[in-house]
């Protein structure tokens, strides 16, 4: 697999700002990749309804996504698997 399914789409976040995102959900991100960024307790975090954790790739980190607030349609994209693989070092 050469490329990853990611997702990019606007929102509107709890202060009032839009804040449009590229992003990748999280079964749909590398085991490996995935395996290497979770840090904690091990305990799941419950988020409320329609309210979903994913991979943001601009920032490269953990983000959570409002579905509840979406601006027009969320489109499906590829994205490199490149994006995705794990540090070397």
């Amino acid at each position: 697999m050469t490329s990853v399914k990611g997702h990019t789409g606007t929102f509107v976040k709890q202060n009032g700002e839009q804040r449009t995102m590229t992003f990748v959900k999280i079964p749909d991100l590398p085991d490996q990749f995935l395996q290497s960024k979770i840090k904690g307790n091990g305990k799941e975090r419950l988020l409320k309804d329609n309210l979903e954790l994913v991979w943001e790739v601009k920032t490269k980190g953990f983000r959570i996504f409002n579905w509840n607030t979406v601006l027009g349609e969320v489109k499906e994209t590829l994205l490199e698997k490149s994006n995705f693989v794990l540090d070397k070092g």
